[in-house]
């Protein structure tokens, strides 16, 4: 790949990647082939067709392959045992409980998403989903609801707090493009968060439920426990054992920013022992041994009957990581074949305001080729010299760099492998996640544009 270059325009690339996308529809929904499947075979097809040498085609999937299962498998593997714990112990049912009697049933959806909101500061999208969805699933038995109503809010939650929040990487990378202040995109993306997601998450949260009322299936943590639980544990204890991975990430984002301003030694050892302990995947490894001990062994499971729990959790996953990484193979060839920066190219003089055309091209590129990050990354990187030759105030580029960062996240589809992410987290089919959280995301995208706009021309 390194002597290798696009030699196809913008045009032909945007049309292998719309016939793509549309095979892949086809072969899932019409002919019901497996999807993992399915994102294989048109992951290849994509690459003869756009021209990536022969040799290389097997290691651009298989690196993307495994770069996506890197960052998901762990995740989804300790956030699944760890809801499988509070599942089987009955803590999930206990707090599902009385954030009914505190929130009332008609309340539930929106303390869910509130609850999501707050937990989405520290933690990343997949991790914190995965964390919240055995309350989720809880709360809708628990009510008889569609799973959507409660669903939807919360994951939607923790898509605004990924996009548009710093410390996560969507607008610190975008920050370092624009030379944005991160004091400022920090504030104006909290105070954007709860009316963009009470737009994109919680109303169309309860308009979708209607639309799609299908209740909990034994999706993600295997067969649903339907034993009457005679001594749950306490809700304080549930809550502390759901908190613990939030505070050891939250403690590494603030050491790391503390490191960033020169409060803290990054080079010290225990420094960097700290940092690594508040890393998502061990920050949930370590929550799952709290809980295995704390949920299992001192509650009398322990030996073989504990391995079995957690064993349990790990089954119904298998297909949602398998999955999830052939879309993101699937993203990254299309990443290979160049359309982004084709796409960029092509769009790098068409006039627009600068916001504006920021956001298109991050949209384009998004729709493209799959990835937010590198949606963000094109758009930033392509528009940031006329962002510094511009003469801006500090508030109109945050909203620039809000804006870029709204047009990454828009209508994510077939190649994203976020979408497969929640789709089958959910237990959704393909057609059912495009109607969902794909219109989630692009009204989430819309939404946040339309604020960044106002805030640009106010500003």
């Amino acid at each position: 790949m390194e002597n290798w270059s696009q030699t196809l325009t913008a045009g032909p690339l945007l049309a292998i990647a719309a016939f793509a996308v549309a095979l892949l529809l086809v072969l899932i929904i019409r002919f019901k082939v497996h999807a993992f499947l399915a994102l294989a075979i048109v992951s290849l097809a994509t690459a003869f067709a756009t021209g990536i040498p022969s040799d290389a085609i097997v290691d651009v999937m298989v690196s993307n392959f495994g770069e996506t299962l890197g960052s998901v498998a762990l995740l989804v593997g300790f956030g699944a045992m760890l809801g499988k714990l509070v599942e089987h112990s009955g803590g999930a049912r206990a707090l599902a409980d009385r954030m009914v009697a505190v929130f009332g049933e008609a309340r539930a959806p929106f303390a869910l998403g509130l609850a999501s909101l707050f937990m989405g500061f520290p933690i990343f999208f997949d991790a914190g989903l995965v964390v919240m969805l055995p309350i989720i699933f809880a709360v809708a038995r628990r009510l008889d609801g569609p799973v959507l109503l409660y669903g939807l809010p919360a994951a939607a939650a923790f898509s605004v707090m990924h996009v548009f929040v710093p410390p996560h990487p969507g607008p610190v990378t975008a920050i370092e493009a624009y030379g944005a202040n991160p004091g400022l995109v920090l504030l104006v993306g909290i105070v954007m968060a709860f009316p963009l997601w009470y737009v994109s998450g919680y109303l169309w949260g309860l308009f979708a439920a209607r639309r799609f009322p299908f209740g909990v299936t034994a999706g993600l943590f295997g067969e649903l426990e339907t034993d009457n639980i005679a001594q749950p544990p306490a809700v304080a204890t549930v809550i502390a054992i759901l908190l613990l991975p939030l505070v050891l990430i939250f403690a590494n984002t603030s050491l790391l920013f503390a490191a960033s301003i020169g409060w803290a030694d990054a080079t010290a050892e225990w420094f960097k022992l700290a940092v690594m302990i508040g890393q998502t995947p061990i920050a949930l490894l370590i929550s799952v041994l709290v809980a295995s001990y704390v949920l299992g062994w001192r509650r009398g499971e322990r030996g073989s009957a504990l391995e079995k729990i957690l064993d349990r959790s790990l089954g119904p996953i298998c297909s949602v990581v398998l999955i999830t990484g052939a879309g993101g193979m699937f993203g990254g060839v299309l990443q290979a074949s160049g359309i982004g920066d084709a796409l960029a190219g092509s769009l790098g003089d068409i006039g627009l305001p600068v916001i504006v055309a920021a956001y298109l091209v991050a949209v384009l590129v998004r729709l493209a080729q799959g990835s937010a990050t590198v949606a963000l990354v094109t758009a930033a990187g392509l528009m940031a010299p006329s962002v510094a030759a511009g003469d801006f105030s500090a508030m109109q580029v945050v909203a620039i760099t809000l804006a870029t960062a709204a047009g990454s996240v828009f209508a994510g589809h077939v190649n994203d492998s976020g979408f497969w992410l929640v789709g089958r987290l959910m237990g959704m089919d393909v057609a059912t996640t495009l109607k969902t959280w794909t219109v989630q995301q692009a009204l989430e995208s819309v939404v946040a544009f339309a604020l960044t706009y106002m805030l640009f021309i106010l500003f």
